[in-house]
């Protein structure tokens, strides 16, 4: 990933503005710390950070096409831009070898809506046309919102639009700000922000839930599809970790298809050789690049539950794991940092967030620029704890919906924002378009569960859990060879901000008690009417929030979440508030501890 910048249809000297909008840009550049670049039209300057991992040698942007009429810049990666590019109307000069240049040509033949359809990835890009007059500006943002990206103005120059992929590069210039919503494009011939994804699943209104049966075979064939796609890199990565189901998985698939491309490699490599030898062109170039083996990183407090389980993973799927370990303190003297690069200040966000950020710069000191991430499931299949209150499968799946829908207020901004502030990129083979499709439309009814005693077992043994038909996709696979042992693929959730330890919420909240005073706190109301904050850990949180980024427009911006509070659930959103958490714990009959 990268980071953009964009300033159009800005009146006047735009030479003199130049240095302004790179000095703005700038703000964003530990999300492309590889290269910078800069364009300047009649009424547009477009900067772009660069983040190389396709097209490392040749994909410097904002990208220009062939006659000089389009300009690009794009944060993000594009899976399928090699199909994209073999099934284009008509011929086109590439320049280069990235994921993004397919994006002009696309513009070229077809409208905004079913060119961002076509799209198969994480992005946010601004496109402009100097060849219409006015000049032409379609800006987007993927379907769930994995990437970031904001948009706004002053109310002095309503016209002249900003869009950056991060909230500091342009909140000192607007006064309205807005972040932009995930998949939707902005069009300046229309002057609108229009919806262009729109699934099956999306629409709840109706009152009606999906009915499909669990196909297992079509789910972990998806999820594996999914993996295997985002190996798409020029440069070494790995997989974050924490030994819970959703980073385990992903990690023995990231494993599994290393293997494969490994042994691929070798085989391209032979034949070049041969080809070579006999004087022959080959036929193809390598794959690209991985490391012979697949490297996995973990975090938490010394002997946190995610470190354990994740030893564990690691061991049984011979990954190379790096275990890192931080202290208390350590974590707290970060967080002033961490919510300048998240633009958050939701509590469950800055918590997890922490041990992420902290985690993502030992990743990026060993080289590596890209790690997969499990992001997305606990929303897909209803993982949180709290969903056990669901009354019943409408309920259920509509909660689903709704997380998902705002997962780039939360969890992927938390993947996004803490990676990118070390420039290294997460990607998520959760949120895959096919995988949603097939996930999110199984009857919500297989995805329930209970917990405690009156949690269930299925014909062989294994308790009907948390994301329970995801566990047994994965319980049995093809070729007999596990995808996880018991103890991981049945472990109860955690949420990560728990599972790095379960002391560091405890001493976020002590923290807080001792900062902030009663007399503060009383006063809460008063200094904050939007989103007044109901501990003195959020109390805390918004004001290390509002040292950075002041304005009403900006809070307005971030997203606080709690559970859904008509089930009769805690509004601490750690996953320890829920009352079932400790009981299920206890060993069941089958000898797994849920």
């Amino acid at each position: 990933m990268c980071g953009i910048f964009c300033c159009y249809n800005r009146q006047g000297d735009l030479a003199s503005f130049r240095p302004r909008a790179i000095a703005l840009s700038k703000l964003q550049r530990h999300r492309g710390p590889d290269w910078s670049g800069c364009y300047v039209s009649q009424d547009t300057v477009m900067v772009h950070e660069r983040l190389a991992i396709v097209g490392v040698d040749t994909g410097a942007q904002p990208l220009v096409n062939d006659d000089g009429s389009v300009v690009l810049a794009v944060n993000g990666e594009i899976y399928n831009h090699l199909a994209l590019r073999k099934g284009l109307k008509h011929s086109h000069a590439f320049k280069t070898h990235s994921d993004c240049e397919v994006i002009m040509y696309l513009y070229k033949e077809y409208d905004p809506k079913t060119m961002c359809n076509m799209l198969d990835g994480m992005f946010s890009f601004v496109l402009l046309d100097t060849s219409t007059t006015p000049s032409r500006i379609i800006a987007a943002r993927d379907p769930i919102g994995i990437t970031t990206l904001y948009m706004g103005y002053h109310s002095s120059a309503p016209d002249t639009l900003f869009f950056s992929s991060e909230l500091k590069s342009i909140h000192e210039e607007c006064d309205t700000l807005i972040s932009f919503p995930p998949g939707h494009f902005y069009d300046s011939q229309t002057k609108s922000v229009e919806r262009y994804f729109q699934p099956t699943w999306w629409d709840t209104d109706k009152g009606t839930i999906p009915h499909n049966p669990v196909d297992y075979t079509l789910l972990r064939e998806t999820l594996e599809t999914a993996v295997r796609k985002r190996l798409m890199s020029e440069v070494p990565y790995g997989v974050l970790l924490s030994g819970g189901l959703d980073s385990s998985l992903i990690a023995s698939i990231a494993a599994r298809e290393t293997d494969k491309l490994v042994d691929e490699q070798e085989r391209l490599r032979q034949e070049r050789k041969e080809a070579l030898a006999a004087g022959r062109t080959p036929e193809s170039d390598a794959p690209l690049a991985s490391w012979p083996r697949l490297h996995s990183f973990a975090i938490g407090l010394p002997d946190s539950p995610d470190l354990i389980a994740a030893r564990k993973a690691a061991d049984f799927l011979g990954t190379v794991h790096h275990e890192y370990t931080f202290t208390l303190q350590e974590g707290l003297d970060a967080i002033p940092e961490v919510i300048y690069h998240l633009e958050t200040y939701d509590v469950t966000t800055v918590r997890a967030s922490t041990p992420m950020y902290l985690l993502s710069r030992k990743i990026k000191a060993m080289g590596v620029k890209m790690v997969l991430s499990g992001e997305g499931s606990d929303e897909i299949f209803g993982g949180y704890l709290y969903f056990h209150a669901a009354p019943n499968a409408q309920d259920f799946h509509e909660e689903c919906v709704k997380r998902v829908k705002n997962l780039h207020t939360a969890d992927c901004l938390r993947a996004n924002k803490s990676t990118m502030a070390w420039g290294l990129e997460a990607r998520v083979p959760f949120l895959d378009k096919k995988f949603l499709e097939v996930a999110m439309n199984i009857d919500a009814q297989h995805k329930m569960y209970s917990k405690g005693a009156h949690q269930q077992v299925d014909e062989d043994g294994k308790p009907k859990m948390e994301k329970y038909i995801l566990r047994k996709a994965f319980d049995c696979a093809p070729d007999g060879k596990a995808y996880l042992p018991d103890s991981i693929l049945w472990r109860q959730k955690e949420q990560f901000s728990d599972g790095v330890g379960y002391s560091w919420i405890d001493s976020m909240k002590d923290f807080a008690a001792s900062t902030i005073s009663d007399e503060k706190f009383a006063e809460r109301a008063s200094r904050w009417s939007l989103d007044t904050p109901d501990t003195k850990e959020a109390y805390w949180i918004r004001e290390l929030f509002e040292n950075h980024f002041p304005t009403e427009a900006a809070a307005k911006t971030a997203v606080r979440w709690v559970p859904k509070q008509e089930w009769g659930v805690s509004s601490d959103p750690s996953g320890r508030a829920v009352s079932i958490h400790e009981s299920a714990y206890k060993p069941s009959a089958n000898g797994v501890s849920h």
